[in-house]
């Protein structure tokens, strides 16, 4: 049974988020402890963010807490129930099958952050699961979440991680660990599925109420506020798969639970970061027909916008106006698409970046060219005077196939270029992703005890864009053995 403690003084005071709209959403419940849990890292940049100091995360209060072996003074645990779409098919109810929410602190910014425990035991939804995470799948989440932060792509974030020699059986025996991550909300499309799906208008009015008054407050002056809400939910996400695409990000399990009523990327398991860039990358070995591949990334969005656009029907009223409200996407999706593009690029106008966008990215689907080094190492040719691109035809199966490619490229930027291009492009073109070989050393050296390549992988993935890590080997090409990892959703 958990103990009590508190954090500090200055977060003695929990609220219960999500918690507060009672059981017809929740189950309130307890954490099960790990046995003899020890740390193997924390995020200081999230630390920071919730006033939460490193001395006071060094002591043994904050490790039991954050393992689940002891409760805040106030704190009500609870997991949240939730149903859905997953890889295309209905899956009925889910839930909250392997993490509790402590409740909500506020944050430097004054935002309310509701504090979650990935991995801390069995909840009413775990579905024949055990509700652990392995160390495994808690390192790549944990830096993951830190990294896409850092990216400055919406997204979950992770505080730190614990584990324990606590035996958890997947594949093959594993060790357990918890991340705690944070969020304003984890609310998912599939909780309005859930209620919308059993035909419970008024949970499902009560929670877009919620979601509203805590998230969306404009929607409350629209004429049709559910409406509004669902719009405001679809330019959101639009932006987000936006920069999922132009970082070279496959989430690989987008099913209607794993999409954030806030447009955060939200539970990293078979994610990748591409290496070779190639359109039809499907990251998932789970994902047997592709459904998740990366070029389809932007077209499951829209399916998924459809299912909470048909959850909220109740409450939206008219077909037309959820339609409306959801056909926002595609135009939202290309504007978004076409920014981010011009931003990589180092140009203004939006429109000279999608003139150039494909014949390139053909070449280097062709050429089979990395995606981050190559628009890192042509930020570094801009912002070195233009001179020489030999470091990014180094990257091409033919160092010719880009040629007529620069010269238009070169022409844009002069009529076209940011002032301080090269500047701004390593600004917008990171040296380090959290590659899956990166966080598979990090595991590797983990698993035998040392956490230190966990710790410095984060600090890497962390500051992606400092000019230190250009020739360090977290920014070189991917080993032959890279291609062989296989992720899937157990991971």
């Amino acid at each position: 049974m958990s103990e009590q403690a508190s954090p500090t003084t200055s977060h003695s005071h929990w609220q219960p988020g999500l918690g507060a709209l009672g059981e017809a959403f929740v189950t309130f419940l307890n954490p099960v402890p790990l046995t003899r849990p020890h740390w193997i890292a924390h995020s200081p940049a999230a630390a920071d963010y919730l006033g939460l100091d490193d001395a006071w995360l060094a002591q043994e209060d904050a490790l039991k807490l954050f393992s689940g072996n002891a409760l805040p003074e106030g704190a009500r645990p609870w997991a949240s129930v939730y149903s859905g779409h997953q890889f295309g098919v209905w899956a009925g109810q889910l839930g909250d099958g392997r993490a509790l929410t402590l409740g909500a602190l506020p944050a430097a910014d004054g935002t309310l952050q509701e504090i979650q425990l990935k991995g801390s035991g069995l909840t009413p939804y775990s579905r024949m699961g055990d509700g652990r995470a392995v160390l495994r799948s808690s390192i790549r989440e944990f830096i993951a979440s830190e990294a896409m932060q850092a990216l400055g792509i919406p997204t979950t974030r992770a505080l730190c991680l614990t584990g324990s020699r606590d035996p958890v059986y997947r594949e093959q025996v594993e060790t357990a660990a918890v991340v705690t991550r944070f969020a304003p909300s984890f609310i998912r499309f599939g909780h309005f599925e859930h209620f919308a799906s059993r035909q419970q208008d008024i949970p499902l009015r009560t929670l877009a109420d919620y979601v509203i008054g805590q998230h969306y407050p404009h929607c409350r002056q629209a004429p049709n506020p559910y409406a509004a809400l669902l719009r405001a939910v679809a330019e959101g996400t639009a932006d987000l798969i936006a920069q999922w695409q132009a970082i070279g990000f496959c989430h690989g399990v987008m099913n209607t639970d794993n999409m954030s009523m806030l447009a955060l990327t939200i539970d990293y398991g078979p994610y990748q970061f591409l290496d070779a860039y190639d359109p039809g990358h499907i990251c998932n070995h789970s994902d047997e027909r592709g459904r998740y591949a990366y070029d389809r990334q932007p077209d499951v969005a829209y399916w998924n916008l459809y299912a909470l656009g048909q959850a909220l029907l109740p409450l939206i009223g008219e077909v037309d106006n959820a339609k409306a409200a959801v056909d926002v996407y595609p135009t939202r999706l290309a504007e978004s698409q076409a920014a981010c593009w011009a931003a990589k690029l180092g140009l203004q106008d939006s429109t000279a970046a999608s003139e150039l966008m494909q014949p390139l990215l053909m070449q280097l689907s062709v050429n089979q060219a990395d995606f981050t080094l190559f628009w890192r190492r042509l930020s570094l040719a801009v912002a070195e005077g233009r001179s020489s691109f030999d470091g990014v035809r180094d990257l091409l199966m033919r160092r010719d196939a880009l040629d007529s490619w620069f010269t238009d490229y070169l022409r844009a930027l002069d009529e076209h270029g940011l002032p301080d291009t090269g500047a701004a492009m390593l600004r917008a073109n990171p040296a380090v992703v959290p590659r899956n070989y990166l966080c598979q050393n990090a595991i590797a050296a983990a698993e035998k005890g040392d956490f230190s390549e966990v710790r410095n992988l984060l600090e890497a993935c962390t500051t992606p864009y400092d000019t230190r890590w250009d020739t360090h080997a977290y920014a070189g090409l991917p080993p032959d053995w890279a291609s062989g990892i296989c992720v899937s959703c157990s991971s």
